[in-house]
C-alpha cells in the first residue's frame, strides 16, 4: 500500500527520523541553475506569505519507503527512492541559513536549527536527519556540522556556498525580519507530497517511473538501482568491495555498454536501446539475494574484460593486447559482443592465449577482406552477433570462429575473391575514411617489420590524381598510347587500391602528374611510397601490378575463410538484403529517394530500382523520385492491388503539392537514413560520391534554396573566423558544415513550409555525447550568450541542439538579415560546441 500526504520541509524533518539515499542512487548533481530556480521560488513565496501567511508553492513529492534497518525503538529511517537532489538541497539551504545566522545573531541559531531540522541530537553519534549517498556523505556531513573543510569544491559544496552568497545578498540591514521570512519560507511554505510505500511495496517499480531531478536515468542507474534494491543488508558491502571498483574502471556510458554486450551473449536479437527491459526481466528470476549477489560478481568480473577491450593496456600478453589495440583503431563497436566472448573465454580458463589471439585475428581479417571485396557493412552487425553463440562452448574459440564465418553469406572473402578485387572494386569508397587508413598502415608496417608507422599526420593519397587536369590528362595519355579513351581508364582505376597510398604531403602534392609526385614519394618516411616513385611512369597498368602484388601481402597478413565452406557467388542477394535492411527503416511520414538508399547500400540508383520493384519489401512505397514524385514504374507486387502509393502516404501524414511532389521537409538524406538504419558510412566519402541534382530536375524551390545558400558561403567566408571549411552549396533546404568534431557537424536549415531558418547541432548516433553536452547546458548556453532548443529526439538516432528564428528565406525583404543570422549564429556554434565535445 502507497499512502501520500501533503506537507512541509518543517513536517517532513521534524521528530526521529533519519533519511538514507541508497548508494545506488546517483550523486547529488544540482547546478547553478535548478539552485537558482530554487532560491527565487524561496523568495517570491517569502515575500507573498508577508501578506497571506497560509499560502504555499508547490515544489514536487518525495517517494519513500521503510527501510529495512528500522527497529522497534529509535530512528524512523526512510529509503529516499525518489527525490533525494530537493531534499539534499533544502537540507543545505538550511545549513546555509543556520551558518548565516549564527555569523550574524549568535549562536543560539545553531542549536535550534540543528535540532530540529538537521540532525538527530539525542540519539548516539548525533546522526544526521539526511544521510546522502556514499559518494556525497562526506562533503554533506562536512556542512552540517559546519566543519572547517564545508563548502568544497564538489557539487554539494557549490551549492552551499551558493546559498550562502544568496542569504548574504538578501539580508537588508534595514529589514530584520528578512533573513526570517527566508526561514519560515523554507520550513512552511514550500508543499511537498511526501508518497510513502509501506514495507513489501515495490519502492524500485516506483522509482523506474519517477525522474524529478530533470536528469534522464540511464539504463545502467535503473539496473543498478534493481540490483542493489535485492541486495537488501548485504547491499553497503557488496558495493565497497565490488560495484565501487567496477565504477572505478567504466564510466555510466561503458557501464550500459557492458549491460548490453552481457545481453547479446545469450540474445542476439537484443537492442541496445532494450537494455533494462531484456536484464531486468532475466534479473527477476532470481530468488535469493545471494543469487543477485553471485550475479552482481559475475557482472564485475565481465567489466574487467570489457575494461580491457576500452584500454587494451590493460592486457599482460603481448599478442592479445597488440590485437585489442588494432579492433580499438578499427573503431566500430560491432566488434565487441564477439570480443567479450572470446575475452571471456580466456578468464574461464577455457580458452588458452594462443586460441585467443587467432580468434582476434579472425576477426580483423573479417573486417579488412570485407572492405577490399567492398562489402563493408552489410549484413555486419548480424553476422557477428550470431557469431557470440556459435563460439560459447566451442572446444577451440578460433578454430571455430573462422568456421562461422566461412559459412553462408557472410562475405569473408577468399583468396581469389580478394586478388579480383583489388584491381576493380573501388577501394576509396569503401567503409570509413579512418579504417581505409588503417588498412594502408598496417600494409606499410608489414614492409617495415616491427618498426610501426606514426599515422598522426598521413592522409590517403591518389597516385593517380581523382580530378582530371590537362597534365594529368596528358601525361596519362601518353602512358595509354592513341586511341584510348583516358577518362574512362582514369576512372576506372583511381579509386583502386594499388593506386592508393599515405602521404604527409597531400596538399603540397594535389593534382600534380606523376613527375613531379615522384620526387616527393621518393623522400617519403614510408617504404611503399619509395616503392612507387622507383616506377618510371603511373599508368593502368602499374596500378594493376601494384593492385596484384599488395592482393598477394593482404593474404599473407589477413588469414581468410576455410575456403572448403565458403558458398558460390552471392552478390544479387546481398543486395536484395541490404536493401531490405534500409527501407524497412524509413519511418511513416518520411520519404526517400532511390539516390539516396543506393548511396547508404553502396550502388547505383537503376539497380536498387530493379531491386524495389522485382522483390516485397516493406516501406518500398516511401522511396520516391529524386523531386517526390512516384516513380511511372511503381507497381504493388500484390496480385490486383491498384490503390495510388499516394494516398498511403497521405495517410501517413506526408503532403504532395500540386505537381504531385512530396514535402521536401519531410525529405530523408543518406546520412540520416544510414544512422536510422545502423548502416556504418563514412560521411565525408558519402557526400563526394553524391552527385548535385542537374538543373532539369529543379523545382523553383531548389533554385531559391540554391541561391540563397551561395549567398551564405559567400558571406560566410568572409566572416565567419571559427569556420574555416564552407562546401558547395547544393539545391536543398540543408546546408551541412564541418567543423572537425566527430559524430556532429552544424546544419543551417531552411524551412519555407514553417517560414523559419535554424542553426542545427546535428549529433548523429551518439545519445551520450548529447547527454553529456546537456548536463553543460549551462555552461553552453553562457558561453553563447543565448539559450538553445535541445531535441534528444528518443525514436531516432540522431540529436539536435538548435537555434530556431521566424523567417522565409525567400522574403527578399529578409535575405541579408537572415544571411547574416544564419552565419553570426554558425560561427558561434562553431567558436563553442568543440571546447565541450
Amino acid at each position: 500500500m502507497v499512502k501520500a500526504k501533503e506537507t512541509d520541509l518543517e513536517g517532513v524533518l521534524e521528530g526521529k527520523k533519519q533519511y538514507q539515499v541508497p548508494l545506488y542512487q546517483r550523486v547529488y548533481a544540482w547546478r547553478a541553475k535548478q539552485l537558482d530556480q530554487l532560491w527565487d521560488d524561496v523568495v517570491a513565496i517569502a515575500e507573498t506569505r508577508r501578506t497571506d501567511s497560509t499560502a504555499t508553492h508547490f515544489i514536487g513529492s518525495l517517494v519513500l519507503a521503510s527501510s529495512p534497518d528500522n527497529a522497534a525503538v529509535g530512528l524512523q529511517q526512510f529509503l529516499v527512492v525518489d527525490g533525494q537532489q530537493r531534499l539534499t538541497t533544502l537540507t543545505l539551504l538550511l545549513a546555509a541559513l543556520r551558518d548565516h545566522l549564527v555569523e550574524t545573531e549568535g549562536e543560539e541559531h545553531r542549536e535550534r536549527i540543528d535540532a530540529q531540522y538537521l540532525v538527530n541530537k539525542y540519539e548516539p553519534g548525533v546522526p544526521p536527519k539526511l544521510l546522502p549517498t556514499q559518494a556525497d556523505r562526506a562533503s554533506y556531513l562536512a556542512v552540517i556540522r559546519a566543519a572547517p573543510d564545508a563548502g568544497g569544491e564538489d557539487e554539494i559544496g557549490a551549492a552551499y556556498r551558493r546559498f550562502r552568497a544568496k542569504i548574504a545578498e538578501a539580508d537588508d540591514p534595514e529589514d530584520p525580519y528578512d533573513i526570517a521570512g527566508i526561514e519560515n519560507a523554507v520550513l512552511r511554505g514550500l508543499a511537498i507530497v511526501a508518497v510513502t510505500a509501506e514495507p513489501g511495496d515495490n519502492a524500485h517499480r516506483i522509482f523506474e517511473s519517477l525522474n524529478n531531478t530533470g536528469l534522464k536515468l540511464t539504463q545502467s542507474d535503473l539496473l543498478k538501482n534493481y540490483l542493489f534494491m535485492r541486495l537488501g543488508e548485504r547491499a553497503e558491502p557488496v558495493y565497497d568491495s565490488v560495484w565501487l571498483p567496477l565504477e572505478r574502471k567504466l564510466d555510466p556510458e561503458s557501464l550500459e555498454l557492458l549491460f548490453w554486450l552481457d545481453l547479446v551473449q545469450s540474445d542476439e536479437r537484443a537492442k541496445q536501446s532494450d537494455t533494462y527491459v531484456g536484464q531486468q526481466r532475466r534479473l527477476s528470476r532470481m530468488g535469493t539475494s545471494a543469487e543477485v549477489e553471485a550475479e552482481v560478481a559475475r557482472i564485475a568480473k565481465l567489466g574487467d574484460v570489457l575494461a580491457k577491450i576500452l584500454d587494451p593496456s590493460r592486457e599482460q600478453n603481448s599478442e592479445i593486447r597488440r590485437r585489442l589495440e588494432r579492433i580499438k583503431a578499427w573503431g566500430s563497436a560491432t566488434a565487441y559482443p564477439v570480443v567479450m566472448r572470446i575475452l571471456d573465454r580466456e578468464a574461464a580458463g577455457t580458452a588458452t592465449a594462443e586460441q585467443v589471439v587467432r580468434a582476434l585475428t579472425y576477426l580483423e581479417s573479417y573486417f579488412v577482406r570485407r572492405i577490399v571485396i567492398g562489402r563493408a557493412t552489410a549484413g555486419l552487425n548480424r553476422s557477428l552477433l550470431q557469431a557470440v553463440g556459435t563460439i560459447a562452448e566451442a572446444d577451440d574459440v578460433g578454430a571455430a570462429l573462422r568456421r562461422y564465418l566461412s559459412t553462408g553469406r557472410k562475405h569473408f572473402a577468399s583468396d581469389a575473391q580478394v586478388r579480383e578485387a583489388v584491381g576493380t572494386v573501388a577501394f576509396y569508397w569503401q567503409g570509413r575514411a579512418a579504417q581505409k587508413k588503417l588498412i594502408l598502415q598496417w600494409l606499410e608496417e608489414s614492409y617495415r617489420q616491427k618498426e610501426l608507422v606514426s599515422p598522426q599526420d598521413l592522409t590517403i593519397e591518389h597516385v593517380l590524381p581523382q580530378s582530371l587536369s590537362d597534365d594529368v590528362r596528358g601525361e596519362l595519355a601518353d602512358v595509354l598510347g592513341e586511341g584510348a579513351d583516358v577518362a574512362y581508364e582514369h576512372e576506372r582505376v583511381v579509386h583502386t587500391l594499388g593506386n592508393l597510398t599515405l602521404s604527409g604531403y597531400n596538399s603540397e602534392m594535389s593534382n600534380s602528374p606523376f613527375d613531379t609526385k615522384r620526387a616527393w614519394l621518393a623522400t617519403s618516411g614510408l617504404r611503399m611510397n619509395h616503392l612507387i616513385a622507383e616506377q618510371a611512369r603511373w599508368g593502368p597498368a602499374e596500378i594493376a601490378a601494384r593492385s596484384a602484388e599488395l592482393a598477394e601481402r593482404v593474404i599473407e597478413l589477413w588469414p581468410g575463410p576455410d575456403e572448403s565452406l565458403v558458398g558460390v557467388d552471392d552478390a544479387p542477394s546481398e543486395l536484395r538484403a541490404a536493401v531490405a535492411a534500409v527501407v524497412p527503416e524509413i519511418p511513416a511520414g518520411r520519404w526517400t529517394s532511390y539516390g539516396e538508399v543506393a548511396l547508404v547500400v553502396g550502388t547505383h540508383p537503376q539497380p536498387l530500382a530493379a531491386v524495389i520493384s522485382a522483390h516485397p519489401i516493406p516501406n518500398a512505397w516511401r522511396v520516391l523520385q529524386t523531386g517526390g514524385t512516384i516513380s511511372p514504374g511503381f507497381r504493388w507486387l500484390e496480385p490486383g492491388r491498384t490503390d495510388d502509393p499516394r494516398d498511403i502516404l497521405r495517410a501517413e501524414g506526408l503532403t504532395f503539392d500540386e505537381n504531385g511532389k512530396a514535402s521536401p521537409e519531410r525529405f530523408i538524406d543518406a546520412l540520416e537514413l544510414a544512422a536510422i538504419a545502423g548502416f556504418e558510412v563514412d560521411e565525408e566519402d558519402l557526400l563526394q560520391r553524391r552527385r548535385p541534382m542537374s538543373s532539369a530536375n529543379l523545382t523553383q524551390l531548389n533554385v531559391d534554396q540554391l541561391s540563397f545558400w551561395e549567398r551564405v558561403r559567400e558571406h560566410g567566408l568572409d566572416h565567419a573566423p571559427h569556420l574555416g571549411s564552407w562546401g558547395k552549396p547544393l539545391p536543398q533546404m540543408w546546408f551541412n558544415l564541418y567543423i572537425g568534431t566527430k559524430g556532429a557537424n552544424i546544419e543551417l536549415v531552411v524551412n519555407s513550409e514553417s517560414s523559419v531558418v535554424l542553426v542545427d547541432f546535428r549529433i548523429r548516433n551518439d545519445k551520450a555525447l548529447f547527454h553529456r553536452l546537456l548536463h553543460r547546458r549551462t555552461e553552453i548556453e553562457t558561453d553563447l550568450g543565448y539559450p538553445l532548443e535541445w531535441l534528444e529526439l528518443p525514436q531516432n538516432k540522431a540529436s539536435r541542439i538548435q537555434l530556431v528564428r521566424d523567417g522565409d528565406f525567400r522574403d527578399e525583404s529578409l535575405t541579408g538579415e537572415l544571411t547574416a543570422w544564419l552565419v553570426a549564429k554558425a560561427d558561434d556554434f562553431a567558436r563553442v560546441f568543440p571546447k565541450y565535445v
